[in-house]
């Protein structure tokens, strides 16, 4: 029976920090960070020589490397005492009676199927390392557009996944992506054919259950010429004594005129490390969208980029965070130039109590050549008591004498005067930070369905009131 720490406020626990028993699991854990674990995963998987050479290599190159020195808190990690795949049921089902009883009431409690009832284009259900459930609504089917786990795509179709696979995030491009394509599993795998409007979003929901395991899902999404998606993803997991890792690794193709927005929500515990590369090309005319809100986790890095290849290409990158006691919150966004006439916008809002850090980790390069380039950078941090901490690091590399630049950082305290204000007026003073809160977190909250929306401002909610006891 698993110890849980009371870290949350109960009815938090009641929706997010329950945990599944593991004694059903089609494959109980496989632990430890070796080749043959690595082929074992292939194994299972029952992949392609291509792909289990993919891993050996990324496992043999991450092996060989050295922690960054900018992240030095990666190097604590014990990556040997992670499970790196562990498998709830034998097959992924399209039929939502399939699935085993268990999860279903898990998800049913995490609310994934009534936001499938009520206005999702499909959804997926990662549980562990696989996929349980996969639905697309049959219009859509009918019309071309491909939404699968990414295990069930490299079989279905192995000449698109091994085109792209690996093309944006490649394994040498960092220490974690290194590991995260040696151990990879499940993810998302979306294509959408030319000229095709997906009108309501794509869903995925991962779920992590057992201590000490480690989720690497791997989603890869191609919007062809002059489509449009819109992809959300919600994350969360128990609260053990012991550490899990996320890593994922998320690689978007935005063709010629199409557009992709990709929205995570994301409330991990707090013993779990969140590791995350996010990153998209973006050609002629095309707009890619990050909206990304990061809660919970003992420490998150990730920092979603948009390549911007193409003329008059569009990048917006909204970053939220919110860090409590005990937490390190390091996220942003990355806007790279490479073609004239390309916009982006990066927008990026933290909070921070309890002692909790967050930090704004960005880039933005406009190369030679990019002329009439134009950005806007803007980072405000809002602190709810003395305690806590925030910091920015802003890189500009500016190589175009073409260019229009924009950077602007605020930091600011709740101050007694407001909340004396709004208490006056009858809000208790939980309520009065949440409804300060709520409005610094405006910009993000804004670009959400209506539920997630509701969902967010009810989680501050509950971290404001717990704030304040």
């Amino acid at each position: 029976m698993s110890t849980k720490v009371d870290i949350e406020p109960e009815d938090y626990k009641e929706k997010y920090g329950f945990s599944d028993s593991t004694e059903s699991y089609a494959v109980r854990g496989i632990r430890g960070l070796n080749e043959e674990v690595i082929k074992e995963i292939s194994r299972l998987h029952d992949e392609p020589i291509w792909m289990e050479q993919l891993r050996l290599r990324a496992l043999k190159h991450f092996l060989g490397m050295k922690v960054p020195k900018w992240a030095p808190e990666l190097g604590e990690i014990d990556y040997q005492s992670f499970y790196y795949y562990a498998r709830p049921t034998a097959k992924t089902s399209d039929s939502w009676d399939q699935v085993p009883d268990y999860i279903k009431k898990t998800y049913d409690r995490l609310g994934v199927t009534e936001a499938e009832q009520k206005f999702l284009s499909g959804v997926g259900a990662i549980y562990e390392s696989e996929s349980v459930y996969h639905s697309i609504q049959k219009d859509l089917e009918r019309q071309g557009v491909i939404f699968s786990d990414t295990v069930t795509a490299l079989k279905q179709y192995p000449d698109i996944m091994k085109k792209y696979f690996g093309t944006v995030v490649p394994y040498q491009d960092n220490y974690i992506a290194a590991l995260q394509t040696a151990v990879w599993s499940a993810g998302s795998f979306v294509w959408v054919p030319e000229g095709v409007k997906v009108g309501m979003p794509l869903q995925a929901y991962f779920r992590m259950n057992e201590r000490n395991m480690g989720q690497f899902e791997r989603t890869l999404i191609i919007a062809e010429p002059y489509s449009e998606v819109n992809y959300i993803e919600g994350c969360t997991a128990p609260v053990y004594s012991s550490q899990s890792l996320h890593s994922a690794i998320v690689e978007m193709i935005a063709r010629k005129g199409s557009l992709i927005k990709y929205t995570t929500l994301q409330n991990w515990s707090k013993d779990v490390f969140n590791l995350v590369t996010k990153r998209a090309h973006a050609y002629e005319d095309a707009t890619v969208s990050w909206v990304d809100f990061n809660g919970g986790s003992r420490l998150t890095r990730k920092y979603p980029s948009v390549y911007l290849l193409g003329p008059r290409a569009k990048a917006d990158i909204i970053s939220v965070a919110y860090a409590g006691s005990d937490q390190v919150q390091d996220t942003g966004g990355k806007a790279v130039h490479l073609a004239p006439d390309t916009t982006s916008k990066i927008i990026s809002r933290s909070v921070s109590k309890d002692g909790g850090h967050t930090a704004y980790r960005g880039l933005l390069h406009i190369a030679k050549g990019a002329r009439n380039a134009k950005s806007t950078v803007r980072c405000d941090a809002l602190l709810i008591d003395d305690r806590s901490t925030t910091a920015t690091y802003p890189y500009m590399e500016i190589q175009e004498d073409d260019a229009t630049v924009t950077h602007e950082a605020s930091v600011g305290k709740v101050g007694e005067e407001l909340l004396f204000y709004l208490m006056s007026r009858g809000l208790s003073e939980g309520d009065a930070l949440s409804m300060v809160v709520n409005g610094f977190l405006e910009p993000f909250a804004k670009e959400l369905p209506m539920t997630y929306a509701v969902e967010l401002n009810r989680l501050m909610a509950l971290e404001m009131t717990n704030a304040v006891g």
